[in-house]
């Protein structure tokens, strides 16, 4: 290494150190992930693909714009697409002043429920995974079928999830509402861009030296990661390869554990009232109980929407789904688990795990809270 080369793994220290300043991420594997995606739109041209890194949460405050700001001081030529217009994103991309790095904030507005008329931006993320990736378009009075690149580096922040075409393609980071004892630094463009783009650039040089190195990589997946997931993962193993130091060993930790935590649901601020619920009137005073307590006492709640849910009382599966959304305080996602009761094995919640989520998204009880839980229209099974 002559004196003018770039240790890549003290670089990368240097972006997560300042993602850490203004993020607060849901694990160690999600700062890792976010870093090495930073440097990999840095390289675009060494790979066959791009996976999208999607920065998801089931409401808002938690902290997805601001991830996305970061990011934008870090990559190459930046494209907030906010409002964006298809035919600017296909132009841009096959523009003489070089490939964007495309971020697309309220992402559910183009992917959501309440979407709407979005299918060339739908076909647009779509296809831009890919190298080859083209989108046709009809161009010209005489509307001939034009071929658009659309291979580009995506981040994308929104509520709720994705349609399983892109989730699958993407680097999930599972974004929470701040704890109260998460503190981070104000982040003030005026100052702050400035040191980002330093890194940004510093990065740029780095990407240079090593470009020749990556392009010719095959990183070794970790067990259990292939296919899809080994696609998605690929250019990030090869950027940490890269860089050394720890940077090999941290990228594979964090792809089996990001990989393993990828789950999707979407179910809204319905969620927040359903914690707050089962915190109030349902979990008060004992440690687990079996969902079909549970699925009682919400359904028999004055002024709650479980018991007419599109004309259906909330269900057990439903109730998994949703609080399925949530995680615990180990980042595993609420799910049921085996209540020994005296007439046998029921499923069932438990206290702690709900304790992570209750803490991020409801407010703290107030002295009207209920002191005992709702008497159910059945009693639960004795524990």
């Amino acid at each position: 290494m002559n004196d003018t080369s770039i240790d890549g793994a003290a670089l990368l220290n240097e972006v997560e150190a300042f993602h850490r300043r203004f993020n607060v991420f849901p694990t160690e594997a999600a700062y890792v992930a976010v870093a090495l995606w930073d440097a990999h739109a840095h390289l675009l041209d060494c790979f066959d693909s791009t996976p999208r890194i999607a920065f998801l949460s089931p409401e808002p405050g938690s902290g997805k714009s601001r991830a996305l700001e970061i990011v934008e001081t870090l990559v190459p030529r930046p494209m907030v697409a906010v409002n964006a217009s298809a035919a600017a994103l296909f132009r841009s991309v096959s523009g003489p002043d070089g490939r964007p790095t495309i971020l697309f904030d309220e992402i559910d507005t183009v992917f959501g429920p309440k979407a709407g008329d979005n299918e060339e931006l739908r076909g647009f993320v779509n296809a831009g995974h890919r190298r080859k990736g083209v989108t046709y378009r009809c161009v010209g009075d005489s509307q001939t079928v034009t071929p658009f690149p659309s291979f580009a580096a995506v981040a994308v922040a929104g509520l709720g999830s994705l349609p399983d075409t892109i989730f699958t393609r993407s680097v999930i980071i599972r974004m929470r509402r701040r704890a109260r004892n998460e503190k981070v630094e104000s982040f003030r463009a005026r100052l702050h861009e400035k040191e980002g783009n330093a890194l940004r650039d510093r990065l740029a040089a780095w990407a240079e030296q090593v470009r020749g190195q990556i392009t010719d990589a095959w990183p070794e997946m970790p067990d259990g990661i292939s296919d899809r997931p080994g696609d998605v993962w690929e250019p990030l193993l090869a950027v940490a390869d890269a860089a050394g130091g720890d940077w090999p060993r941290r990228a594979r930790e964090a792809c089996t554990t990001l990989v393993k935590a990828s789950q999707s649901n979407d179910k809204g601020s319905l969620g927040i009232r359903l914690l707050c619920d089962l915190r109030d009137h349902v979990l008060i005073g004992v440690d687990k109980l079996p969902t079909v307590a549970i699925i009682d006492r919400l359904n028999a709640l004055e002024d709650a929407p479980w018991a007419d849910m599109g004309g259906r009382p909330l269900d057990n599966r439903r109730l998994s789904r949703m609080l399925g959304e949530y995680m615990t305080g180990d980042n595993e996602p609420v799910a049921s688990r085996n209540i020994r009761t005296a007439g046998g094995v029921l499923k069932g919640f438990f206290t702690k795990d709900l304790e992570d989520a209750w803490a991020r998204y409801c407010p703290p009880p107030t002295a009207a809270t209920s002191a005992t839980p709702l008497h159910p229209r059945s009693e639960p099974p004795n524990l």
